[in-house]
């Protein structure tokens, strides 16, 4: 008889891996290390498992992720998020390593999730350096609101002097995400397609390189709702809620954001979107969010077809009216 197939889940921390299988509750833990994951990958083989998961950890997790890819056992990674939902649903208040372990197994029984392929070391390499581009331009937001709030001279001075640095950093970032697109022959066509679009430029085109390789592969509903910029419904009853936008991707949103904020002004086919949703009474932030959909949408529609920007405003684009409606 074939041999039934076990769901696993696995909690991360920086220095342990606790390991859970939800039919028999047997529960191992290992080092986070080399020789750890080695370990873990003897037993795992042996559990025969249908689905392993584990939660996004902000990057502990790779190693561990990267050796179940390479030793072709299927592993999905979870936004933690979507964890603790599950276990409140499951009335699992607590939280330590055990109690996690156990709550990422049965979520892999419970739903299931498919395996998801790790991006190739090149794109994470790209990822890496996009994160670090974030966040360095994070802490040049903050640094310069302490400097306004600063009344201290001395340590304004010293403020500045810091943001020069982080802005320097900033810059020497900047050239090296050039420089890796550049030296990608897929990366460096996909970057001049993006680019071709009035509002879209380098910080949007690498962020959709490194974190959205489902651009083009989806369909219109499928990459809106993955990003998170699909509005869904809050209805009970008879109450209508007001519809609104969240999870997904959120940096991928937040690069979005700004382009869809450049091309309100400068992309003559999201500027007549933008400014017939304000006509009909439609609130900024409201038309701003459908442009961010509009915008991901042609993008989307671009690379499937691998078709550079162009635009005929004689000719009626249904798809904006579709977009209106659906933020109404």
């Amino acid at each position: 008889m074939e041999q039934s197939k076990e769901y696993v889940g696995v909690d991360v921390s920086k220095e342990s891996l606790d390991i859970v299988v939800y039919s028999t509750d047997e529960m191992r833990s290992f080092g986070n290390d080399d020789a750890g994951i080695a370990k873990a990958m003897t037993w795992l083989r042996q559990v025969s498992p249908a689905i392993i998961v584990m939660e996004a950890t902000g990057g502990m997790e790779v190693s561990l992720y990267v050796a179940l890819q390479e030793g072709k056992l299927p592993v999905a990674v979870i936004n933690p998020r979507q964890i603790r939902h599950f276990a409140k649903s499951m009335g699992i208040l607590a939280k330590t390593d055990r109690v996690d372990a156990k709550v990422l197994a049965r979520y892999a029984a419970t739903i299931q999730p498919e395996a998801r392929a790790l991006p190739d070391e090149e794109t994470r390499q790209l990822r890496t350096v996009v994160t670090r581009r974030r966040q360095l331009g994070e802490m040049i937001t903050a640094e310069t609101n302490r400097a306004q709030a600063t009344r201290d001279k001395d340590m304004r001075q010293r403020i500045r002097i810091h943001i020069d640095w982080l802005q320097e950093e900033l810059a020497n970032i900047d050239k090296d995400i050039g420089r890796m697109i550049k030296e990608n022959p897929a990366w460096h066509a996909k970057d001049k397609l993006l680019r071709s679009v009035p509002g879209v430029g380098p910080v949007l085109s690498a962020t959709l390189i490194a974190e959205l390789s489902e651009l083009g592969v989806l369909n219109r509903k499928e990459i809106a709702a993955l990003v998170g910029v699909a509005p869904l419904n809050r209805d009970s009853g008879r109450h209508h809620g007001r519809r609104s936008i969240w999870g997904g991707r959120p940096r991928v949103r937040q690069s979005l954001y700004m382009a869809a904020l450049s091309a309100a002004r400068f992309n003559p086919r999201i500027q007549v979107f933008y400014d017939r949703l304000l006509a009909n009474g439609k609130k900024k932030k409201v038309a701003l969010t459908a442009c961010m959909h509009k915008l991901l949408v042609i993008l989307n529609s671009m690379v499937k077809d691998n078709s550079h920007w162009s635009y005929s405003p004689t000719v009626l684009n249904t798809s904006c009216i579709h977009t209106a409606k659906t933020v109404a």
